[in-house]
């Protein structure tokens, strides 16, 4: 199981849009160098005002970049970096890995999948009516968040466009994906 980076985006600064990059280079424990959210603790704005202390597991954002042609279908545009990811992919189910799932991003870096993205109202706000795209129900009438996974650094290294990444499941039983 596997797939391929198709984009990479960061930015130094809070914005809900990130520009993307020739490259970055993720850090082991702490994020996407020089991108806002990087570091050991949560730098999420409503969740620092929680509690500044916990423990950042939103070091990486990933997109499928098949949910672009998804809400493209309704008429949306959305492209790489829009929704705010660090890394775009195409060919893996994110939202079908388990929690504790590793994907390995070219030649060093690796990512530990810790859970999924919250989407906020600031998508509203980036194009009216985007958030009932990317938030939804199931057939079982459970929400569903399809606005991509978030995850932290084990091995740091350059990501780039292009890059393999190849999937490696946690051992059974697995724990399907829950908000972070």
């Amino acid at each position: 199981m596997g797939g391929t980076v198709t984009a990479v985006s960061c930015n130094g600064e809070y914005s809900f849009t990130k520009p993307n990059r020739e490259s970055i280079r993720l850090l082991a424990g702490l994020g996407v160098e020089g991108d806002v959210h990087a570091g050991v603790t949560v730098k999420h704005r409503f969740r620092v005002a929680q509690d500044p202390t916990q423990p950042n597991l939103r070091q990486v954002h990933l997109i499928h970049e098949e949910l672009f042609d998804e809400v493209g279908e309704s008429g949306f545009r959305v492209a790489a970096g829009a929704l705010g990811e660090n890394i775009t992919t195409r060919g893996i189910d994110l939202l079908g890995l388990p929690t504790g799932a590793l994907l390995r991003i070219g030649d060093e870096a690796v990512v530990e999948v810790t859970g999924l993205r919250n989407p906020c109202a600031q998508i509203d706000n980036f194009q009216r009516g985007l958030l009932k795209q990317v938030v939804g129900r199931g057939e079982d009438g459970r929400v569903l968040y399809k606005a991509g996974v978030m995850g932290v650094v084990k091995a740091g290294g350059v990501v780039r466009p292009g890059d393999p990444i190849a999937v490696e499941l946690p051992e059974a039983p697995h724990r399907a994906l829950e908000r972070v």
